[in-house]
């Protein structure tokens, strides 16, 4: 399968959050093939112990269950938040508050066995009253005042001994000194493999959060006015106004965390609960949350203080409906200026006796702000589908060459780079051939073979940044390239490129691909220049006769500062099937042709160094 590079969120947090151990600890759940330790035998301490591992078991009891004997979410919300700060609170020494939780998505619900028939049938699993909801967290990066936490929420049948998950999540927390002032924290230094790799991607889930808000308004402002009511008939539609839900909590002591301030998990849970309301006046019956679009506080709430907590449903499709749910908070009983501390858009659905989702009646939005959220409910579905298109799905599922289209673009960036970075941070690299200053990588895995090139030139990092991650002239040093045209520039930081090549030797024409140009300046201080290529799909570039359409994997380069004038450059690339025969020559010492590449890359990037034009030349 030629799909490696699609990176899947479940997989990397699974990387994040294995082996967490801790003293109170409650076992954890063994990964396929792993051997049962014996009964009273020492548990072996870990290779390399991460200060900021949090593991939390929590007990369900009839307290934290609903009316179908399900754990409720906002309960699991709590647990969550509580968790994720301790492991934040770990590395940073300080108090710290949740600024926000990424999107959530539920697998599995967890309820009484007798309680939940529907849900056995749906393959989800049951869990009763006295079982163990495992959570486990780390830090996996520190920016300056902030850093991303990831969470896995896992179940534990005591008596079966079964483990099953149930939701994965990052959370951003930032941490605070006296009176509410930032703090600036410590690097956090990555050991395994795994750790680098979080540590890498985290930049990017970074990057991909601020741009979020620009996605949405992107795709609104490209899309049709109409709504589905007018393109549909919807004489049968529920005014969305029946729905709106009002409710006010009172903050007391038992609310607040150790600071003083509302504990985020509350808010959350009371926001959950709302939510739940709201869908259930859609639907007259008890929907099932499946997922979360982030939580984002903006500002905090404490004791004493009034929570004005709204829900109302935003649209309804075919299957499932999306609720935003908003938290203000006031002062006083008497007072009128209320401060948004906090908003969310759930996703419900209705499950029937086969537990199979219910088809939904149709919402009618209100006049004014009513459509603007009916139109957004429609962009955030499309924008989910795109991310689960591209970022979470499992590498048997899509495509090589995703499509690219304006709604898609961030994830797709995220997806390029996040996918170099992680065959970089691999740990088993061994080194092939060394011809005078170029060194040949391979790294053998599963069915895919990848080599690294690496070399030191005598440039400063930036000017090779620059130059390597221009397409258009990497003719002038590698000869299997004959040209590059540049078909779109989707913003500072990415480019989509027509890019021709020479002949394959079995070929009678020349290959061409459509490749998307990510690039990374460092983050922070050891991050290298990043440029990554994938292959993607334009409807204006179709494969064409004249040529063989080819496709890259995984291939990129990293450039990192060795001193103010030199630089290690390294590229990377996950070999395809077509290319093999190329690359197991060159690695068998049959072939000189790939280092013969990079000395003429080094000599390209030396004639270029003081070059003016190219210096002005950003990209």
């Amino acid at each position: 399968m030629v799909k490696g590079n699609i990176i899947v969120p479940e997989d990397i947090l699974s990387f994040c959050c294995n082996g967490l151990q801790g003293s109170t600890s409650a076992p954890r759940a063994r990964e396929p093939g792993e051997q049962e330790e014996a009964p009273g035998a020492m548990a072996s301490p870990p290779a390399a112990h991460n200060p900021t591992e949090v593991q939390m078991s929590q007990l369900v009891l009839p307290c934290h269950t609903n009316h179908r004997g399900e754990l409720s979410t906002g309960q699991l919300l709590k647990w969550i938040d509580t968790a994720a700060c301790l492991s934040a609170e770990r590395h940073a020494g300080c108090p710290c508050v949740t600024a926000s939780m990424d999107d959530i998505y539920f697998e599995h619900t967890i309820s009484q066995p007798s309680a939940s028939p529907a849900g056995q049938r749906d393959g989800r699993s049951a869990l009763g009253v006295g079982q163990v909801v495992n959570i486990k967290a780390k830090v996996n990066r520190a920016f300056n005042s902030s850093m991303e936490v990831g969470i896995q929420v896992s179940y534990e049948d005591l008596c079966s001994g079964k483990h099953c998950s149930i939701c994965k999540a990052y959370a951003t927390f930032v941490a605070q000194g006296p009176l509410g002032s930032k703090v600036r924290l410590e690097p956090l230094i990555p050991q395994t493999e795994e750790e680098k790799i979080e540590y890498s991607i985290a930049a990017e889930r970074r990057r991909m959060r601020l741009v979020h808000k620009d996605t949405l308004k992107d795709l609104l402002t490209s899309s049709p006015q109409e709504t589905e009511l007018e393109t549909r008939d919807g004489s049968g539609a529920v005014p969305a106004e029946r729905t709106r839900v009002e409710s006010v909590e009172l903050v007391l002591p038992p609310h607040a965390n150790h600071q003083g301030n509302t504990f985020g998990g509350q808010i959350m849970a009371w926001m959950e609960n709302v939510a739940t309301i709201a869908a259930s006046r859609l639907c007259h019956a008890h929907p099932t949350l499946r997922a979360i679009e982030m939580f984002h506080f903006r500002g905090p709430s404490q004791v004493g203080d009034r929570l004005v907590l709204k829900a109302i449903v935003n649209n309804a499709f075919k299957n499932s409906m999306e609720v935003g749910v908003c938290a203000e908070a006031y002062g006083q009983e008497m007072s009128v200026s209320r401060r948004h501390i906090n908003s969310a858009f759930m996703t419900f659905v209705v499950l029937d006796q086969q537990g199979q989702p219910r088809t939904l009646p149709m919402v009618a939005p209100e006049p004014g702000d009513g459509e603007r959220r009916y139109r957004e409910a429609s962009a955030r579905k499309k924008i989910r589908l795109d991310r689960k298109y591209v970022v979470s799905c499992k590498q048997t599922e899509v495509p090589l060459s995703v499509p690219w289209d304006q709604s898609n673009k961030v994830y797709l960036s995220y997806n390029n780079v996040s996918a170099l970075k992680m065959l970089v941070a691999k740990a088993n690299w061994a080194l092939a051939r060394e011809k005078e200053k170029v060194r040949m990588y391979t790294l053998e895995e599963d069915k895919f073979l990848s080599f690294r090139i690496e070399i030191s030139v005598c440039i400063p990092a930036s000017r090779a940044f620059s130059l390597l991650s221009n397409l258009r002239r990497r003719h002038e040093w590698d000869s299997h390239y004959v040209s590059a045209e540049l078909v779109q520039k989707v913003d500072d930081d990415d480019m989509i490129y027509h890019v021709v090549s020479q002949k394959l030797r079995n070929e009678n024409k020349p290959q061409d691909f459509v490749i998307l140009a990510s690039r990374r300046k460092p983050c922070s201080k050891g991050d290298p220049y990043v440029v990554a290529f994938r292959s993607v799909t334009l409807p204006t570039h179709p494969a064409r006769a004249e040529f063989t359409r080819g496709e890259t994997l995984c291939s990129g380069f990293c450039i990192w500062p060795e001193s103010q004038d030199t630089s290690k450059v390294a590229y990377y690339n996950q070999a395809m099937p077509g290319y093999l025969t190329y690359v197991t020559t060159n690695v068998a010492g049959l072939s000189s042709d790939i280092c013969s590449t990079f000395e003429a890359c080094e000599k390209f990037l030396l004639k270029n160094k003081e070059d003016l034009i190219s210096r002005l030349q950003d990209f």
